[in-house]
């Protein structure tokens, strides 16, 4: 019995499924889908009917994408009516608002003085208002320069994902959704 997730970009293949694991839900391999084919009927679908083709014991999937600037009240809905018209599995479709990397941003005392980031990193404003989080993380690592497909599973494994959550509605409702699905308690 197992996750799959299907995400937009590289970096995420590696790093979501250190963040299912993270609670003990066994994580399929993900699915990418690029992020302008999402919006467009039929990638969704057929990424859907692939995982449930060659992921086997299939418990849930997990839809994610970065909001960027779309609404995700208005996409998510939307999105997740397609995935229901392909699959009975339970289905939770989230966007990280703007970008993932706003849940390091919530967390971001729990990753200081690893992978560059600063001993005294902080962040007291929302986490998911400003557009460029990757940039803010960047900042915060005294310039070594941020390579997601390296850094991005890295500070998903060390990230304080409560602390995070409290900050960050985009991570609380992924996670919720999964609570629901009881696969997490």
């Amino acid at each position: 019995m197992s996750v799959v997730s299907i995400v937009e970009g590289h970096a995420e293949i590696a790093s979501i499924p250190v963040l299912l694991r993270r609670p003990g839900i066994e994580a399929a391999p993900p699915f990418r889908v690029k992020r302008n084919l999402f919006v467009k009927p039929g990638a969704l679908e057929q990424a859907l009917k692939a995982a449930e083709r060659v992921r086997p014991n299939l418990t849930a999937v997990l839809v994610l994408l970065d909001a960027d600037d779309d609404c995700p009240a208005q996409l998510g809905p939307a999105l997740l009516a397609r995935a229901r018209t392909v699959t009975q599995l339970p289905v939770s479709v989230v966007f990280a608002v703007r970008e993932i990397e706003a849940w390091f941003l919530g967390g971001i005392e729990s990753l200081r003085g690893y992978r560059g980031i600063a001993a005294d990193a902080a962040w007291s404003d929302d986490p998911e208002r400003p557009r460029g989080a990757k940039g803010r993380v960047e900042e915060m690592m005294g310039g070594r320069g941020y390579v997601d497909r390296a850094d991005q599973p890295a500070l998903m494994a060390k990230l304080d994902i409560a602390a995070a959550r409290l900050r960050c509605p985009s991570l609380d409702k992924l996670l919720r959704d999964l609570e629901g699905f009881g696969l997490i308690g």
